[in-house]
């Protein structure tokens, strides 16, 4: 613990490591131990029963959350035809075809999501090497291989955020901003609660939720009911 500064410490003497908080509570003391001088993204972290390793366990997709993720996300579509003024007008970034694959083939990427349509996917070969690596690969999972480019740009937009399992069954997904209501974080953290619920796969044994932790950009770690949070997913 010696590397962590004198304003971490004293966040983490506010919270109890051997309690589980209901959901409120953990939100409440989240914003509490909040420190950093700027508007930090609360995430959610789950500890799931699940071995990633095993195709049928892997645990991946999105969800549009009720209150936005507070973050601007730029949008960058590839398609052709009438597809690129819709892009457009439905507010992406950046909208082009083989003018935007060459840009990123030759370095750029000042973009945060990438939407194409099913028509493009065959010429992403080249890039794909960029592009898969950093998570901006499209993928019809995920909604951003489309047709409905105009749902797809305004979803994203809205606050869609995507999960994935990492290594040991652990899913981090941001849910919002310390500056968000009580009201608004809660939200957002059923509707993530409740999707990776459903998202359990018939092959998982044993206990699916083994664990779940809420935290800001800079502050500790804050246990969540696990039960609490199940019963809640379950009911959505």
């Amino acid at each position: 613990m010696g590397n962590k500064s004198k304003k971490y410490l004293d966040a983490l003497a506010k919270v109890d490591a051997t309690a589980n908080y209901s959901i409120d509570d953990a939100i409440k003391l989240c914003k509490e131990v909040k420190y950093a001088n700027f508007d930090e993204t609360v995430d959610l972290a789950f500890r799931l029963g699940v071995d990633p390793r095993h195709a049928d366990q892997m645990i991946r997709g999105a969800i549009s959350l009720p209150a936005g993720t507070g973050k601007t996300v730029r949008i960058c579509v590839l398609t052709s035809g009438e597809n690129l003024k819709k892009a457009e007008d439905a507010g992406a970034d950046f909208v082009g075809g083989d003018d935007i694959i060459a840009k990123i083939a030759g370095g750029w990427l000042e973009f945060d999501r990438m939407i194409a349509t099913p028509d493009m996917m065959g010429k992403l070969g080249r890039i794909g090497r960029v592009l898969g690596p950093r998570g901006l690969m499209p993928n019809p999972k995920l909604g951003t291989v489309t047709t409905d480019v105009e749902k797809a740009v305004q979803e994203q937009k809205a606050g869609k955020v995507e999960y994935r399992t990492e290594k040991n069954g652990i899913i981090h997904v941001p849910v919002g901003k310390s500056s968000f209501s009580d009201s608004d974080l809660r939200k957002n953290i059923d509707a993530m609660i409740s999707a990776i619920i459903k998202a359990k796969p018939s092959s998982a044994k044993g206990t699916y939720m083994k664990s779940l932790a809420i935290s800001t950009t800079m502050g500790p770690g804050i246990k969540i009911d696990t039960l609490e949070a199940t019963t809640v997913g379950a009911s959505k």
